[in-house]
């Protein structure tokens, strides 16, 4: 096989990670957080071997149990027999740029579990509550033949819409005590939700907040088209793993209805797009980043400010020399 020029041999790497191999899985993923020099040569071996993995996001306020939520969906999962990727974005330290709180200590009781792969990312800045990172490093865990997929983002609030646009399937974990239907509905975040999990639900005010969720829906938006998916809501108590059995009932129910109606295709191919887009606007931004401080934006500055041109004129202009 060949070896790239930076000394990482990313076919074997691959097929070491197809083999569901831990340490090449995790190489790859790093290379990807990393940007790294071979990310591109990563990206064309991955490529053959996507779309097997249901990718199921969890978002919703801190302090819900997300990360709890997810524990439970592991071991029911496994249950099951499904391999499981576990993609954590969490806050990044101001001074390293990495994960603060690491692998998850709720999530350690599948440490061990072969089957089982977790990842901490950074969100390094990220506003979206997800890592830049994150679309490539789905890539590596699907290609690892993951059945499922979790993606916990950030709990961030307003921007967590971002986790709509690259999972699957969106769950909104909400809990009594931290912020009812309406708080949620301010927040942007109800029409995201494919799947609403009602979590703690052992608690006083469980009830209340269901049925705010459910006036909410009355209101109308996207789910209310006809046809369209109308979002459970579903009653969990993760910790004890109680109503977490109906909660992927309910996953493999949205994933069937979206397969009938070609609505998965649609979302990934949205997806795809999306990336597309993004990793051309970086490029672009890098190519512009060669030219700040050149002869030429320099030029083109003086003539905005002599009143030559205008600045979009000699946007397109700077553009074009691209």
């Amino acid at each position: 096989m060949a070896v790239s020029r930076r000394g990482v041999d990313v076919a074997d790497l691959v097929e070491r990670a197809r083999a569901a191999e831990p340490r090449a899985v995790a190489r790859l993923i790093s290379l990807v957080e990393n940007d790294s020099p071979v990310l591109r040569e990563v990206a064309a071996a991955l490529a053959p071997h996507g779309g097997h993995a249901q990718v199921v996001g969890l978002t919703g306020s801190p302090g819900v149990g997300k990360s709890t939520s997810t524990n439970a969906l592991v071991t029911t999962l496994r249950a099951a027999g499904k391999r499981v990727g576990v993609l954590a974005v969490d806050p990044s330290s101001p001074f390293s740029g990495g994960a603060l709180l690491g692998d998850r200590v709720r999530m350690q009781d599948h440490a061990t579990d072969e089957g089982v792969f977790i990842r901490s990312m950074a969100s390094r800045g990220q506003l979206g509550g997800l890592s830049a990172a994150v679309p490539q490093a789905l890539r590596v865990l699907d290609a690892a033949k993951c059945d499922v997929v979790l993606v916990e983002t950030v709990g961030v609030g307003q921007a967590e819409v971002e986790i709509a646009s690259l999972a699957d399937t969106t769950l909104l974990v909400v809990a009594p005590g931290f912020g009812d239907g309406i708080q949620a509905a301010k927040a942007g975040i109800i029409e995201i939700a494919d799947i609403f999990v009602v979590n703690k639900a052992d608690r006083d005010g469980a009830d209340q907040v269901a049925r705010d969720l459910r006036y909410m829906q009355s209101l109308g938006g996207r789910h209310s088209d006809a046809g369209a998916w109308r979002p459970p809501i579903l009653k969990t108590v993760a910790a004890r793993s109680e109503g977490v059995d109906e909660l992927v009932a309910a996953i493999e129910k949205h994933r069937a209805w979206m397969e009938q109606h070609g609505e998965l295709g649609r979302r990934r191919q949205l997806r795809a797009a999306a990336e597309i887009e993004a990793i051309a606007l970086g490029t672009v931004r890098q190519k512009f980043g060669d030219v700040h401080g050149s002869a030429a934006l320099d030029e083109a500055a003086a003539r905005v400010v002599d009143g030559e041109t205008d600045p979009y004129s000699a946007a397109d202009e700077l553009v074009a020399t691209l």
